[in-house]
């Protein structure tokens, strides 16, 4: 009885040590949170979902690769070149006076109209001898060059087939936005028709700001590789709004980004070259810098946005609209302008004779004028900076042609006795009318040049 009365008593005991221990914890505890919620503000929160919404694009690009992947042809450029041998091999081996030297690359093209013209990109077909189109159908035919523009890297080739070729439309690549999706169609690697999805990621990208190339490259992450360039880049609706020229890796292949030409720029440089044989550029006539910090700092300007007036070229559109060194332009159209490339990119879309609304700043002072657009008089070539004659300056020297040098800094020229003023009639036996046919020379083809002194005895160089 006696244990049975201990084992009531300890549990009754027991009972009561954890009853009164969990009164005391749950007071301290209850203590703690009001002390903690008058310190923090608490905010209620709601989640909603509505089931009627949608993706503000959709993702399913098997539409526009369908309309885009017959559209784009592999591109093979086959170069021969003649090497002469040494007389002391020659007499050793007893081989031939040349030796031929065969080379073969590859890249890609875009069909842009169904009697088989087609864009790719300069270094594509550079120094080509033979090209040879391959559709996607496995069909191939020989391709002549129309023209090219080393400048903006682009090309226009033409093939001959009894049907109607499918091709890619123009899209408006002002219109494209940063995070849109867009694909990359191509031939990377020999592999024939392959696409590839991404998204814009940036807009009016210079790749190098010191090569005196205008670019204004659209930037996007879907993958670009060896072969893909002269390639398509288009948006879900299928239309061209880029042709994938070059991407920035240091092994060589793709890691994330990768260049297109503007399909607006591209279909100028096109028509240029079907129309003139050359790009027409229109340019505005200033020369100066984008706007950034140390820029705003050195030259005491408020601004870090636009760009900034160096210097008004005489004779062109700028000087008689009445721009002015310092003024600062903030817009050309609707296109803000916040880089070089930006302002460079849209002038590349437009022609001499064309007029651009500018708004810009003027000691703080927003305003707006008219400019009509001019081709550049003045160019660079190999030393010389060299401007087109007024007809003034040709009836002087009684010459039809020419362009008169303004500048020379070339010393094996000057050890030529050529100096300034002095008249650029031909090169390689061909008559310079303007300054567009010096910049259609390439140093590799350059072999003499037919100068007039100002007393009127010419003066005809060559290269060896």
């Amino acid at each position: 009885m006696k244990p049975i009365l201990k084992t009531i008593l300890i549990s009754i005991l027991s009972a009561f040590i954890a009853i009164f221990t969990y009164s005391y914890l749950s007071e301290d505890h209850n203590i703690v949170l009001e002390n903690e919620s008058k310190s923090t503000n608490l905010l209620p929160t709601t989640y909603s979902f509505n089931s009627s919404r949608v993706a503000a694009e959709m993702t399913d690009f098997t539409i526009a690769a369908e309309k885009t992947v017959n559209g784009v042809v592999h591109v093979k450029n086959t170069s021969i070149q003649k090497n002469e041998i040494p007389w002391w091999y020659r007499n050793f081996y007893g081989e031939d006076d040349e030796e031929i030297n065969k080379r073969v690359g590859t890249g890609s093209g875009v069909i842009i109209s169904p009697d088989g013209l087609i864009i790719t990109n300069y270094h594509v077909i550079e120094d080509a001898t033979e090209i040879e189109i391959t559709s996607n159908k496995n069909k191939t035919y020989k391709a002549e060059i129309i023209g090219s523009d080393p400048n903006t890297d682009l090309a226009v080739l033409k093939i001959n087939s009894d049907e109607s070729l499918p091709f890619i439309p123009f899209g408006d690549s002002d219109n494209s936005k940063i995070g849109e999706w867009v694909l990359a169609v191509g031939n990377p690697f020999n592999l024939n028709s392959t696409v590839t999805a991404g998204i814009i990621s940036a807009k009016s990208r210079d790749l190098n700001e010191r090569d005196r190339k205008n670019q204004s490259f659209i930037q996007t992450d879907a993958a670009v590789n060896m072969g893909n360039s002269g390639g398509a880049l288009v948006n879900t609706s299928g239309e061209l709004i880029g042709i994938n020229t070059a991407i920035s890796s240091i092994t060589g292949g793709f890691v994330g980004y990768s260049f297109a030409v503007p399909s607006n720029i591209v279909r100028k440089v096109f028509e240029d070259l079907i129309e003139y044989g050359n790009v027409q550029k229109g340019l505005l006539g200033v020369s100066g810098n984008a706007l950034n910090t140390d820029i705003a700092e050195k030259f005491e300007i408020d601004d870090t946005q636009g760009f900034l007036i160096g210097e008004v070229i005489e004779g062109m559109g700028a000087e008689e609209a009445g721009l002015k060194k310092g003024d600062i332009i903030k817009k050309v159209d609707d296109v803000i302008i916040n880089s070089f490339s930006d302002l460079t990119g849209y002038l590349s879309t437009k022609r001499p004779g064309q007029k651009v609304k500018l708004n810009f700043t003027r000691s703080g002072v927003n305003q707006n004028l008219m400019v009509n657009l001019k081709k550049k008089n003045v160019t660079q070539f190999i030393g010389m900076e060299v401007k087109n004659l007024s007809k003034d300056e040709k009836a002087i020297y009684n010459i039809e042609n020419g362009v008169i040098i303004k500048d020379l800094y070339n010393s094996r020229l000057y050890r030529y006795g050529i100096e300034e003023g002095y008249i650029l009639l031909e090169i390689n036996n061909n008559k310079v009318n303007d300054i567009a046919d010096v910049d259609s020379v390439t140093l590799s083809s350059l072999s003499s040049m037919l100068f007039l002194k100002p007393d009127g005895e010419k003066e005809r160089i060559v290269f060896e």
